[in-house]
């Protein structure tokens, strides 16, 4: 990438499939603290066949949102999920400041959300409490470590350096954070 090269200015939003809008709803906005910014009810042609749909956006700070479609044909609803993978490697991580973190991870165990549906990750840049939501998708909820800055700038200087390291096969930790 150049430097003239423009980038996208943010994440519009991000698009999963729910089974029940209200549970979902519950949990991004009463527990999570997104507000529910948009309710569209829509019908449109999609991929041969007529699709009605509700598609709620939550809203995060910057203006962007986390998005659910839920379907009114059960039909709809299989063919487009949710097929969330049972991994925790598959989630979806939103800054957040300590105090905010410690709010919702508060709020978390006052609904009743307990391991391994919960838990919290100290990785030394950051510290991440995990949630699983609903659906089954993993919610990274990530504070940064105070010298977030300088970590950064050291890790983008050193990116491609490290992504060839780790490509020919030296798998060494680099993360010099982390409490031993």
């Amino acid at each position: 990438m150049t430097t003239t090269q423009k980038l996208p200015q943010r994440l519009h939003h991000t698009a999963y499939v729910t089974a029940d809008m209200e549970a979902t709803r519950r949990f991004y906005e009463d527990i999570v603290g997104l507000p529910l910014v948009a309710t569209w009810s829509e019908a449109d042609e999609l991929f041969g066949a007529l699709r009605t749909y509700c598609h709620c956006f939550f809203g995060l700070a910057d203006g962007s949102a986390l998005a659910f479609f839920q379907f009114v044909r059960a039909e709809d609803q299989a063919l487009f999920g949710p097929k969330m993978p049972d991994s925790p490697f598959h989630h979806i991580a939103l800054a957040v400041d300590t105090e905010t973190q410690d709010a919702i991870h508060q709020r978390v165990k006052a609904a009743g959300i307990v391991e391994p549906d919960t838990y919290v990750l100290e990785h030394g840049y950051c510290k991440s409490l995990y949630i699983k939501d609903p659906n089954g998708m993993v919610l990274e909820l990530t504070a940064d470590a105070p010298e977030a800055e300088a970590i950064n700038a050291t890790r983008r200087a050193q990116a491609h350096t490290e992504l060839k390291r780790w490509l020919s096969g030296d798998h060494t930790s680099n993360n010099t954070y982390r409490e031993a």
